[in-house]
């Protein structure tokens, strides 16, 4: 099945919070995208890899994605290597994306930094046709996409570019809320931990809401790049 886009998270719940406006805008649009977790979440404080695994599902479906797959790697300690790197890139090859989506560069988080340049790095090697990969017994064509952005997260880290998420910050917010075990909840006695508070949630849409102001519209999600955005004309530029 080819793709328009396949977006990696580090952990389930990193796509949503990231770049989950962006995709329902996409997917309204016609566009094919998918999902890809690097880890199962496990070690997060609340819920379990079995209840992750449920949110992620339940969130897939409130964003229309054409596929969802996790990779099982270890959270919190995984590493940018060859054998992780050989796995993303049977991900890459398999669904033939254009864009891919994925962690901030630098995050409080340390697997999120870990994924983005794990993720980087085999998008370009996914397109050496020397690297031989086989998927279900059959071997996979190279295939490099054309574009790696790479969402924001915790920090508020200053865009290369914004996309207008006006009319889908609803959609956003309820493929986050999917993740019912992570966020805030009064009547929850499970340890509190930073995305667990009311603030957090809150935060979900007023940055989106302040970054929409910036740029002239009510709601919008940030991206970074790693080389320079190309326009045909300065017409297409907003």
């Amino acid at each position: 099945m080819k793709l328009d886009i396949l977006a990696f998270g580090a952990h389930p719940d990193d796509i949503e919070l990231g770049c989950g406006g962006t995709i329902a805008k996409e997917i309204a649009n016609g566009k094919k995208v998918g999902l890809v977790d690097l880890t199962r979440g496990e070690l997060g404080t609340r819920g379990t890899a079995q209840t992750r695994d449920q949110e992620a599902s339940d969130a897939a479906k409130i964003l229309g994605v054409q596929a969802r797959e996790n990779l099982g790697f270890a959270d919190g300690f995984f590493v940018n290597d060859k054998e992780h790197q050989l796995e993303v890139i049977k991900m890459i090859r398999k669904y033939q994306p254009e864009i891919v989506l994925c962690n901030a560069i630098d995050d409080r988080h340390i697997d999120h930094g870990k994924g983005s340049k794990l993720v980087s790095d085999a998008c370009f090697l996914s397109g050496l046709i020397k690297i031989e990969t086989e998927l279900d017994g059959k071997s996979q064509d190279k295939w490099r996409p054309k574009y790696v952005y790479h969402y924001i997260q915790w920090k508020n880290i200053e865009p290369d570019f914004a996309v207008d998420i006006t009319g889908y910050i609803d959609s956003k917010i309820a493929s986050v809320f999917a993740y019912k075990t992570q966020f805030y909840d009064p009547k929850s006695t499970e340890p509190q931990t930073p995305i667990t508070s009311k603030n957090f949630t809150d935060s979900i849409k007023y940055r989106a809401s302040d970054l929409g102001r910036l740029i002239g519209v009510d709601y919008a999600e940030g991206f970074t790049v790693e080389r320079y955005v190309a326009v045909d004309s300065l017409f297409d530029l907003k």
